[in-house]
């Protein structure tokens, strides 16, 4: 007989639930949230498992790794579509969704999860390491410019080099103060130098990336955007066709249709936030700032002159994400005019 399980993970103790083919639980049981615990359940003799399925989470992509190398079935559902099926359930518990989870795998009823490799979950961890730094001390600047302003002192436009020597200036008349204002200071220093290391990382592991270097050839996109795309697709193979990335990035226009009513909304959002975000950047550098034309920029304006510009962001943002795919795909290099892509 055929068994499924399922797998409800939290930081410390997994809910775990197994129900054969016609849907009566045969074992319900918390296990510490470890590959080895859970294999040690799973790949018992007396289970023959046709699935074993898990919520995508903080701890999937660790644990898929684990139950995946050992030759179980396992998948990683999607978790709005887990939670629009579980929320049917009255009571929840994590030994109710563990027996939900379960019964998605015994009906077929979900809808998986690519989980990326360990090569791009390093570039991801690299790309989020550096974006915190960088939000850090530029939040350290803003408290401090928040801080002097409450005595009249007006930092101004300036930039990131002369920040320090500014503050200074500013404080030369008040040593009090400058005790205060130079923790924060340092921390920022720190912070600044911190996010060079990673950044000079980040460029390196492009300049060796094929691929990379490739996307880069598109104009508006640099070193963390063709790497963040790299990162985040992963596997280019599992798009069948390139329109479907910006779907996937919630880059499309949520549809609500019920009988004779049609409402087109705003774009999904879904899929990933940092991708989305440096990809909405690259379009708005393509429309304001680049300087050598293109049919995609002419494609962009043209838009904007029918639709408003920040639809046309939105539009070009979707349309570099084909481009990006379809260059991954095919090893080709991105064509400024018409006439180059027609040969």
């Amino acid at each position: 007989m055929k068994h499924y399980a399922g797998l409800d993970v939290s930081v410390k103790e997994t809910s775990v639930c197994i129900v054969d083919e016609t849907g009566k639980i045969c074992r319900e049981i918390k296990v510490v949230s470890h590959p080895e615990d859970l294999l040690q359940l799973l790949q018992d003799s007396a289970w023959r498992l046709e699935r074993v399925g898990l919520e995508a989470g903080p701890l999937s992509q660790w644990l898929f790794e684990g139950l995946a190398s050992a030759g179980l079935p396992v998948v990683c559902i999607e978790t709005r579509h887990a939670k629009a099926f579980l929320k049917a359930q009255i009571n929840k518990s994590d030994r109710n969704d563990a027996r939900g989870i379960a019964q998605m795998m015994r009906v077929n009823l979900f809808r998986p999860v690519h989980v990326k490799t360990l090569s791009s979950q390093k570039r991801r961890a690299l790309l989020t390491a550096r974006k915190l730094l960088q939000e850090k001390a530029l939040a350290v600047e803003n408290d401090i410019r928040g801080l002097l302003r409450n005595f009249g002192l007006k930092v101004g436009a300036v930039g990131t080099v002369r920040f320090e020597v500014r503050i200074h200036e500013l404080l030369e008349s008040m040593p009090d103060l400058i005790e205060v204002i130079q923790p924060l200071l340092q921390a920022r220093r720190e912070l600044r130098e911190h996010f060079a290391t990673l950044h000079r990382k980040l460029l390196a592991l492009v300049r060796h990336d094929e691929v990379c270097r490739r996307l880069m050839t598109v104009p508006g996109v640099g070193p963390v955007v063709s790497l963040a795309f790299v990162a985040t697709i992963d596997t280019p193979a599992r798009f069948r066709r390139s329109k479907a990335v910006g779907p996937a990035l919630g880059l499309t226009p949520v549809l609500d249709q019920s009988g004779e009513s049609r409402r087109v909304g705003r774009i999904s959002l879904c899929g990933d936030a940092m991708l989305r975000t440096l990809l909405f950047e690259a379009a708005q550098i393509i429309l304001t700032r680049a300087s050598r034309w293109s049919w995609l920029k002419a494609w962009a304006m043209k838009v904007a002159q029918r639709r408003g510009r920040g639809k046309a962001v939105i539009a070009l943002a979707r349309r570099l994400a084909t481009i990006l795919h379809r260059i991954w795909c095919d090893g080709t290099e991105f064509r400024w005019t018409r006439e180059a892509q027609a040969m």
